[in-house]
Formats: structure tokens, sequence, C-alpha cells
């Protein structure tokens, strides 16, 4: 079991010289344009409390290029536990991982940010009228495309692969047994499915 560095770095070598040249700390032509594309983007970010990961979606381009070193976040309607923004609030430090549908490859972003309620920045988010709560603004250390292995492992983008919703337990039955085993109390997760299903139609923004 490594348990130094040196053990680790042994047991794996060092890394092609085609994986440590992918690595910029800017955002390039290339890479706006995967982050233009992408509709889905996962934010993982430390603090006192611990580590969060988190999606973000929405259209795509929705994390905006400010400019080379610099990228926007909006933060639409979610559950307000505001995990992801505590950490960023308490250390700045952050990464995302963009992803494209149907392309393997996949966008890194390491970086800093820190939550910005500008009004002006709030409005230029706007969808249908509804700004996001805040926006977060990120400034960029690093940028590099991990391979398309992963996604061809797990045949992520393969319709053949995908799972019927059914097959797993709703988002309802999954709070009931939690209220259930948790704190002995019922839960009507049928009516919850049922309002949730409303809700994700009308309340995105």
């Amino acid at each position: 079991m490594p348990s130094t560095l040196a053990e680790l770095e042994a047991r794996y070598g060092t890394p092609s010289e085609r994986s440590a040249r992918k690595e910029l700390d800017h955002v390039n032509a290339d890479y706006r344009r995967f982050i233009e594309a992408s509709p889905f983007v996962v934010l993982a970010t430390g603090g006192p409390d611990g580590l969060d990961c988190s999606p973000r979606g929405d259209a795509p381009g929705f994390v905006r290029v400010v400019d080379e070193r610099t990228l926007a976040l909006p933060d639409r309607s979610g559950n307000n536990r505001v995990d992801s923004l505590r950490n960023v609030v308490a250390t700045s430090q952050l990464g995302l991982l963009f992803m494209v549908p149907g392309v393997g490859e996949m966008l890194r972003v390491n970086g800093r940010g820190r939550v910005s309620v500008d009004p002006a920045l709030l409005a230029s988010f706007a969808v249908d009228g509804k700004l996001p709560r805040s926006v977060l603004v990120i400034d960029v250390d690093a940028v590099y495309f991990q391979c398309s292995k992963a996604a061809a492992r797990s045949k992520l983008w393969d319709p053949a692969s995908q799972v019927e919703r059914s097959r797993l337990p709703s988002a309802g039955q999954m709070l009931q047994r939690i209220t259930r085993e948790q704190h002995g109390e019922h839960f009507d997760d049928v009516a919850y499915d049922i309002d949730l299903a409303e809700r994700v139609k009308t309340g995105l923004y």
C-alpha cells in the first residue's frame, strides 16, 4: 500500500510528455469551444467542513468565458444548502469537470472562485426575466482535457446503456426510507414525487 508520494510515483511512473503538455494556465481557443458547447459541469470544492461535489447544468455555454483566465458560473434555483458556495467563501479553491453529450473527452479546470452578487452581472445571466441568486467568478489556474477512456469504459453516452428510471428508487422513495429509518416518521413519497415533477417543469430558474 503506497503511503508516501515516492511510493506512489514509483508504482505509476512519470506522466507522458503529452499528458503534461496539454495542461495550460489559461483557456485557449480549443478549450473555449469545449466550455461553450458544454451543458453540464461538475463543481468540486473543499472547506473546513469537508468536500463537496455538485452538478451544474443549463443551456450549452451557460458557463461564460469572460476572458482566457476568467470564467463565470451562474447559481440557479436549487436546494439552498449552498455547500459549494460555503466552501468557496472559506477557501476559494475549486475544480470543474465539463462534459459534452456524445463527446468522450472531458475538460478539467482548476482555479479559485469568489461569489458575486453584482447587479449587472446577475442581470447578464437572466433567463425568462429570472436572475441567478449569485454568480461564481472563477480565476483559472489550470486547464486540461481528459482523454475518452473513462467514457468509453463506462459506455456513458451509449443509448443502449441507459437505465430505465423505474429500475431505481424515486426521489420520494429515497426520502421516505431516510425519514422512516432515521427519524421514525411517515413521509408521503407519492405526493413528493408528483410535486417534484411539477417543480422541475416550472421552477428551473
